[in-house]
């Protein structure tokens, strides 16, 4: 098993890749039918008929793709993951196109900015900005997770 990554060993500027991950029409619709059942969603037909023109995945459908990836990259390269202790939340969450059934996606996270908590000594704040790209180098969609990550023990 790697060393630990705590707080102190995380830089700004420091950038992971994450996927491919290949977008299936099943997965679009069973992810939709079950947490965002919205008709532009569920079928092709209904999607015809707004500015989607054809079946996109649903916004939380891409979010989740992406933690997919970035889950699966820390746990093959588990130094940072055994210091993870959560998040605190995403800012900035932008869906910039839809992914269509076919997409395959990758993506990058850049660490922008490290502090120490003020009131939890054990524990440190990372703030990332995450780019989601599909097959053709376009931008999908960009979020800034705000992680806390534990500190060296003293």
């Amino acid at each position: 098993m790697a060393e630990v990554e705590y707080f102190e060993d995380i830089a700004v500027g420091t950038t992971i890749s994450v996927g491919p991950i290949t977008v299936t029409r099943e997965q679009v619709i069973d992810f939709a039918r079950e947490y965002d059942p919205q008709p532009f969603h569920l079928s092709d037909e209904e999607a015809a008929q707004t500015h989607f023109g054809s079946l996109s995945a649903s916004g939380w459908h891409t979010t989740a793709l992406f933690m997919k990836m970035f889950v699966a990259h820390m746990q093959e390269h588990g130094a940072r993951q055994q210091a993870s202790l959560g998040a605190l939340g995403v800012d900035e969450l932008r869906w910039l196109r839809p992914v269509r059934p076919g997409d395959t996606l990758r993506g990058t996270s850049e660490v922008i900015e490290t502090r120490a908590s003020a009131s939890r000594p054990e524990r440190g704040i990372v703030r990332s900005k995450v780019t989601l790209f599909n097959q053709h180098n376009e931008p999908v969609m960009t979020m800034q997770p705000i992680a806390m990550v534990r500190t060296r023990p003293q």
